[in-house]
């Protein structure tokens, strides 16, 4: 899949397909996809502080929930780390609200965290329509220019959408935040080689799956077997009333719900463990114990069922899983690098309570 800039007859838009040609920062992917929104919104004069304010909303989820790298030279996860610890915004905010919140700080850390975005991004972001010697001042002077016929003017405080443009900006917002995110994805995968569906981490949706159908097709007939269960995590008694199932690895990371990375768990564990890492030395053992028994049990309950075919995204064959030593050692060595990784990337383990 790609997403081409819509065509224009009358626009050099061939300029703004290159505009992400040459990035080593996030700044012009959020610039724009946050331009774009506040320009859905009925923006004509927009201020840039609010479009900054908006740049760290909108990448707000991917570093607070995924932790993905945006690369060293970025500033954007740090400005968030200050908003979030210093200003006291809450992660669990929506994009919305967590934009409006860092709109109300008017102290002076807070607009300087925000203006450093001043020295990057509204200039550069049009360069494609100056010549390659001009510099920042050339760029603010020449903006306005009808010759020039950037999408907007520039100005100290704000900027002002190009007549010309809005009518092609509106129409084809929505292609054009596709256009954005999926560039912002191929750079992301980039500086994330080994994180999982980066394109799905961008976004944070408007409510997670639920598992009661993993539950119904699958945990619900290996408990009618077992009748009862000990958590791996706390040693609670579990059974078919009142267990939860975790993401061993978080889904945070992993993001899926495939059957082999879940495991039965006392309610309480789904708030204290959260996103947090298992540590293999600890859990691994009662964790794989509980997968090859709940398929083996499956396996002769529900033979067709769906969730038995997850499995085979990690093993060649059913029967790997079910063979104790090549199932254990194929199964830790899928976990392994998903919790190194997970890890590096900034996920915290799990220490259970004393």
């Amino acid at each position: 899949m790609n997403f081409h800039i819509p065509p224009s007859q009358d626009l050099p838009v061939r300029l703004l397909a290159t505009t992400f040609s040459k990035t080593s920062a996030t700044y012009k992917f959020f610039w724009f996809l946050s331009l774009i929104q506040l320009i859905e919104e009925g923006g004509v004069i927009i201020e840039k502080r609010r479009i900054f304010a908006r740049m760290l909303a909108n990448a707000w989820y991917p570093i607070n929930y995924f932790k993905l790298s945006f690369g060293k030279q970025d500033k954007i996860q740090e400005a968030i780390c200050f908003f979030h610890s210093q200003r006291g915004i809450p992660i669990d905010l929506t994009r919305h609200e967590v934009w409006k919140s860092i709109m109300t700080c008017n102290d002076s850390a807070s607009i300087s965290c925000l203006l450093h975005f001043d020295n990057q991004v509204p200039h550069w972001f049009i360069s494609p329509w100056f010549p390659s010697k001009y510099k920042k001042k050339q760029i603010y002077i020449h903006s306005a220019n009808p010759a020039i016929n950037s999408p907007y003017f520039l100005y100290r405080d704000y900027v002002e959408i190009n007549p010309a443009w809005q009518e092609y900006l509106t129409r084809n917002s929505s292609i054009l935040k596709d256009f954005c995110f999926w560039n912002l994805s191929l750079f992301l995968q980039k500086h994330n080689p080994n994180v999982p569906d980066i394109p799905n981490k961008l976004i944070k949706p408007i409510r997670r799956g639920s598992l009661e159908n993993n539950k119904k097709g699958f945990w619900n007939l290996y408990f009618d077997e077992v009748k009862e269960q000990r958590c791996i995590y706390s040693g609670n008694l579990l059974t078919k009333r009142d267990y939860s199932l975790d993401h061993f690895v978080p889904y945070n990371f992993v993001s899926h719900d495939l059957n082999w990375n879940l495991v039965p768990a006392h309610q309480s564990i789904n708030s204290s463990k959260s996103d947090k890492l298992p540590r293999l030395s600890q859990f691994f053992e009662r964790f794989f114990e509980i997968q090859k028994k709940s398929l083996e049990i499956v396996l002769k309950k529900a033979p067709k069922s769906k969730y038995i075919e997850q499995y085979l995204t990690v093993f060649p064959s059913i029967d790997g899983l079910l063979i104790e030593e090549t199932g254990k050692v194929r199964l830790r060595e899928t976990l392994e690098p998903l919790i190194t990784i997970a890890h590096n990337n900034g996920f915290e383990f799990y220490e259970p309570k004393r």
